[in-house]
């Protein structure tokens, strides 16, 4: 796991155009990392109006606050100025609402040295957009070995041993109209509680490796809409492989929701097993509708064993062989029962 540098020129790039920042004073301090705090979500930490007490990394002046410097006398002005821009924890000084800059904070700026914006969107609106920003530009990642697709609107990483079979299933869900994100190495940004975003790197970014073919842009071989730069994740499909002795003992009615933990984010998560005459592509498919059921609180499992547990009384399970898909269910509707 990582954690991405920001520096203030690296914010003014980023959004110099969304927040129509001017850059007036303190280019020295261009360096200077809007270092991430312990909070869970930093951007909401980092970036807040005018405060002395708890210096934010980047303190937005509005109307109120440049109001309340105006009316301090000459010295307890200077003072106030020094403090902003002095603070070890102030990178970067914000003056929004198009309001005139003074000589006095230039000349801080300058100093100390602190990067120092103007802005003509209002400050509320400032500081909404640097936390959305920052709380992904700091969010913590992972980079992980798989191949990502959008599967039905479904984000969904493929993984597996090198030379499984990845790509060559990931070029088969291509040909039935999915989507590829990511090929070889996808990066994960956790953006909130719950919410693991993939994205590409941009040096991979429309390229799939598949061997034997070799290097295969896939924008310009299916089009467009092929292609995407970044999804939510929903499921995780581990292909494997298995030896015939252990093939008897899966689980075949899969009573256990299988999980993955990426950036302390449980993943649901789906074996398949690669073998001749397996359909892997039906098979992601199939898997990525059974999630979207339980999605929905369907559990096609519950409703199985619901259906065959009106047999009890009779003696069915008893009577039904082992080692079929039914024996089974009626097996452990009974020890529900019992």
């Amino acid at each position: 796991m990582t954690t991405p540098l920001v520096t203030a020129n690296d914010l003014f790039e980023a959004e110099s155009g969304p927040l129509k920042l001017k850059w007036v004073a303190g280019q020295a301090g261009m360096k200077r990392l809007l270092e991430p705090t312990t909070a869970k979500f930093p951007g909401m930490a980092l970036v807040g109006h005018l405060n002395f007490v708890h210096p934010n990394r980047i303190q937005v002046l509005g109307e109120a606050e440049l109001d309340y410097l105006s009316k301090l006398n000459t010295s307890e002005r200077a003072q106030a100025i020094h403090n902003l821009f002095t603070s070890e924890k102030t990178s970067v000084v914000i003056v929004a609402n198009d309001k005139k800059i003074s000589p006095e904070l230039i000349a801080a700026a300058d100093a100390a040295p602190r990067a120092l914006f103007a802005s003509s969107l209002p400050s509320p609106v400032v500081i909404d957009h640097l936390q959305y920003y920052l709380t992904r530009a700091l969010a913590p990642r992972v980079t992980v070995h798989g191949v990502y697709m959008e599967v039905m609107g479904m984000g969904v990483l493929i993984t597996g041993e090198s030379g499984i079979g990845k790509s060559e299933l990931a070029l088969e869900l291509l040909s039935r109209n999915h989507r590829l994100i990511a090929d070889d190495a996808v990066e994960f940004v956790r953006v909130g509680p719950d919410v693991l975003v993939g994205q590409c790197p941009t040096l991979l970014s429309d390229y799939l490796e598949v061997r034997g073919l070799g290097i295969l842009d896939i924008r310009l071989m299916f089009g467009e809409t092929a292609v995407r730069h970044k999804k939510k994740l929903h499921l995780i499909v581990r292909l494997q492989t298995i030896q015939g002795q252990k093939l008897s003992k899966i689980d075949r009615l899969q009573t256990k929701q299988l999980t993955r933990t990426i950036l302390d984010v449980d993943v649901p998560e789906v074996a398949l097993f690669v073998g001749p005459g397996r359909n892997l592509a039906v098979l992601v498919e199939a898997a990525t509708r059974a999630y979207i059921l339980r999605m929905w609180g369907f559990d096609p499992l519950e409703d199985f064993i619901k259906r065959h547990q009106e047999h009890m009384n009779n003696g069915a399970a008893r009577s039904a062989p082992r080692g079929t898909l039914a024996g089974d269910a009626l097996r452990k509707a009974r020890n529900k029962v019992d």
